[in-house]
């Protein structure tokens, strides 16, 4: 049943946003999509099955044997069960943060993440667009986390839902007015603020980690409010990755393992 939560949830998110793309574009895309989108959402395919096959269990389905044996930090503190999925949710957003700031520091870790950032385009797709080692390390944190937290098997789907709806929509090609945005990033991450994070400068790609809620980046001071050549004029992506066939699947999946100065 879960699986066919999370799928609806994310064709009808990824419907939406792609639709919004075409209305409302905020930057002009060179590539065209056909030379990006299938190789991007063919990547996200191939890690959603290694995931399937090489994992035993779900998150979820591990949730629930956490919530059935009273393991984690949440099954000994009296509150209540709302409660405990607000936290839950919050906790594993700032993990994810954490993640994602140990992703761009660490360089090994980085050689992996980069494939996400060498998209030289950024839209809905690039939020797929991810190595797939770097998911199963991603999902052993996730394991990890919701055994020490003992985070509840309804916190754990709604927070997978969440980041993969916030995910596509803060990576959309998507203009919003400027007075909209400034509100909205008071909660949640926009367009606006994550096509920082794609800059290919060092020091915008290293701000606005957040994927979920934009509290972190202000608490930790990693926030950025605009990039300094305007949404329009930065380069998205990295110098070392910009040719064509560096968006090609054989490339993304080979692309950590090659030399590069950076």
């Amino acid at each position: 049943m879960e699986i066919y939560i999370r799928l609806s949830a994310f064709i009808l998110v990824f419907i939406c946003i792609s639709l919004a793309e075409v209305l409302w574009p905020r930057r002009k895309q060179i590539l065209k999509r056909s030379e990006r989108w299938p190789h991007n959402i063919g990547i996200s395919v191939l890690n959603v099955l290694l995931v399937r096959f090489l994992l035993p269990i779900s998150l979820a389905g591990f949730a629930m044997i956490v919530s059935k044996n009273n393991w984690g930090i949440l099954s000994m503190i009296d509150i209540s069960f709302f409660s405990k999925v607000i936290l839950s949710l919050l906790l594993l957003d700032l993990l994810i943060y954490g993640q994602h700031v140990a992703f761009h520091h660490i360089p090994i870790l980085w050689r992996l993440h980069r494939v996400h950032h060498a998209d030289t385009e950024i839209d809905v797709t690039t939020a797929l667009r991810f190595h797939p080692i770097e998911i199963l390390i991603s999902m052993g944190i996730k394991f990890a986390a919701v055994a020490a937290m003992g985070v509840p098997v309804e916190a754990v789907i709604l927070f997978e839902i969440i980041l993969n709806a916030c995910a596509m929509f803060n990576h959309g090609n998507i203009h919003i007015f400027s007075k909209l945005d400034k509100i909205l990033r008071y909660i949640l991450v926009t367009p606006d603020m994550h096509r920082v994070h794609h800059s290919d400068i060092k020091k915008e790609t290293n701000s606005n980690f957040g994927f979920n809620i934009s509290i972190w980046d202000h608490l930790f001071q990693t926030y950025k409010a605009q990039p300094s050549l305007g949404h329009t004029e930065m380069v998205i992506g990295l110098k070392e990755f910009r040719e064509t066939d560096e968006s090609r699947i054989d490339k993304l999946l080979t692309q950590p393992f090659r030399y590069t100065s950076a």
